[in-house]
């Protein structure tokens, strides 16, 4: 199976063209290179400002939350609490605690800052600096170039994954929770700090999206207003994952079907990221996914 050292193989190049040329920003051998593998990486895609001014403005936003504003909601990949808090955030921006953040008395036990698993899951849509990059153009063109008709952004979120309690992401699907018939979800993915295997760096399975969404398995809202799995979690050998040791500025994509996950951040520094998922709005999407547009933010095209 293949070794943490043939990650390179995967690297390739965004090419920097005209809106004019929007429909070439991945030649055909990437486009290849995706459908055979099931994500793409294109380093120094995003340049050190764009990035530097997605954290200026996640500590923007994080400096006007007020905990007594907010439900003290838990963000789990293996127990996530399907309160309204957390099902009703597809229009807004909320905040969403890591697993080891809190006591016994429900206290804190680290500076907010620090003990914040993600933001989410509409700041593509109501911060500016977010829309303004989750909208770059070049976006949009690789989602056409990728078989998305009409690209639309059904959600996202700024990851932390804190040091020392940044929580692990059990291998999964993002199409289990993002369904569409047929499967057109596909993930941006965009670290905001350097990714290694001891901060928490993505791992996938290369070529798993050809499987299909595995044992079908979904999340849906369930009819007691929480959330329930379609089917028990799916285990998967942890020699066919590979690392994705990545810069900051690398543009990581990801087919909705490809098996990925990251582990438990054991380290003193912070694996800072943003990203978004989109669906094809020519396809149609659930009413059974947990996330719902609403009247007041319909999916946005990209």
């Amino acid at each position: 199976m293949l070794r943490a050292i043939q990650i390179s193989r995967f690297l390739t190049r965004a090419g920097s063209l005209s809106s004019a040329q929007a429909r070439s920003y991945l030649t055909q051998a990437q486009c290849d290179q995706f459908r055979d593998e099931g994500f793409l990486l294109l380093p120094n895609f995003y340049s050190e400002e764009q990035t530097h001014g997605l954290r200026k403005e996640i500590e923007k936003i994080c400096k006007s939350f007020v905990l007594e504003d907010h439900v003290k909601t838990v963000f789990s990949t293996t127990n996530q609490t399907g309160n309204s808090y957390f099902l009703d955030s597809g229009d807004k921006i909320r905040y969403f605690f890591e697993e080891k953040a809190f006591d016994a008395a429900g206290n804190l036990t680290k500076p907010f800052d620090k003990s914040i698993n993600k933001i989410g899951h509409a700041l593509h849509a109501l911060s500016p600096v977010f829309k303004a990059f989750t909208h770059d153009p070049r976006n949009a063109a690789i989602s056409r170039q990728l078989g998305l008709v009409r690209p639309k952004v059904a959600q996202s979120m700024y990851i932390f994954k804190q040091p020392g309690i940044g929580g692990v992401v059990v291998p999964h699907q993002d199409s289990t929770f993002l369904h569409t018939a047929p499967n057109s979800t596909l993930g941006f993915w965009v670290p905001v700090e350097r990714c290694t295997t001891t901060n928490g760096c993505l791992w996938a399975i290369p070529g798993s999206h050809h499987g299909g969404l595995a044992s079908q398995r979904r999340m849906v809202r369930s009819p007691d207003g929480g959330i329930t799995f379609t089917a028990p979690p799916v285990e998967f050998p942890e020699k066919d994952f590979v690392p994705l040791e990545i810069n900051a500025g690398t543009l990581v994509l990801l087919d909705g079907n490809l098996v990925h996950k990251s582990d438990e951040n054991r380290s003193n520094v912070s694996r800072h990221a943003y990203t978004w998922h989109c669906i094809d709005g020519s396809h149609e999407y659930d009413k059974l996914n947990w996330l719902q547009p609403s009247a007041a933010l319909p999916f946005p095209d990209l």
